[in-house]
């Protein structure tokens, strides 16, 4: 058995720590597996190594079911196929739907059917079965559609928050953002800047552009950005 914990995120702003961390909080011994695609793409190709290596019995855990997948069309199929190879999902933040859940449910009428010795009482009980059991996937899609819409809603009511908060900071005449022209100072451009004051042939040091850049750490654009702003304080 092995135990995994996936997470993703869609936007390049999100930060995948808060997942990693929740999981690893629960199940300290998870392999945690970390995917960063945007909504419109459907190839996931950490999830799909993940995936061609799950075996019977393995187990997935989740910060939130809108992790697993999508949308809830996609995550119910996905949840009915692996519930089915026997491999466990567990969702933090709706429980509920683990798979375990449904597994428990339907053991006593296992037990009973492991039981039972005569041939029309089996033919019953393996009609009843088989009436629960889609009864219960039923159940289930009716749990991940309400966690996914619980989720999506969320998200829209986060966005739209934002966006009249915003709009009426606006309004009372408050700055939103840096002001046009503004530099933004960070711990780490005053360090860059030393750097490449350090470095670079156009200051002190003897080392060309590409040289500083790969040195220090920093893309090329941002040592671009961080050289003018320096020429232009050297010229004021």
């Amino acid at each position: 058995m092995c135990l995994y914990g996936y997470c993703r995120i869609s936007k390049k702003s999100q930060s995948i720590e808060r997942q990693v961390r929740n999981i690893k909080k629960e199940y300290p011994n998870s392999v945690i597996i970390q995917e960063a695609f945007t909504g419109t793409k459907i190839n996931r190709p950490e999830w799909n190594k993940l995936y061609k290596n799950l075996q019977n019995g393995d187990i997935i855990i989740f910060d939130s079911v809108s992790r697993m997948s999508r949308n809830s069309e996609e995550g119910f199929s996905l949840y009915k196929e692996l519930f089915e190879k026997g491999i466990s999902l567990v969702f933090l933040k709706e429980h509920h739907i683990d798979t375990d859940s449904y597994k428990k449910a339907m053991q006593g009428i296992i037990d009973i059917n492991i039981k039972s010795g005569d041939s029309a009482t089996d033919n019953l009980i393996h009609g009843i079965m088989s009436a629960i059991n889609k009864f219960m996937m039923n159940k289930v899609e009716q749990d991940i559609y309400k966690a996914f819409e619980q989720s999506e809603k969320e998200v829209l009511d986060l966005h739209q928050r934002t966006k009249e908060g915003i709009e009426t900071a606006r309004l009372n005449g408050k700055q939103i953002g840096l002001p046009k022209g503004t530099k933004l100072v960070t711990k780490k451009s005053i360090r860059a800047k030393e750097q490449i004051r350090k470095y670079s042939k156009y200051f002190n040091g003897s080392l060309s552009n590409e040289d500083v850049w790969k040195l220090i750490g920093i893309s090329k654009t941002t040592f671009y950005k961080y050289k003018e702003e320096m020429l232009a304080e050297l010229q004021s």
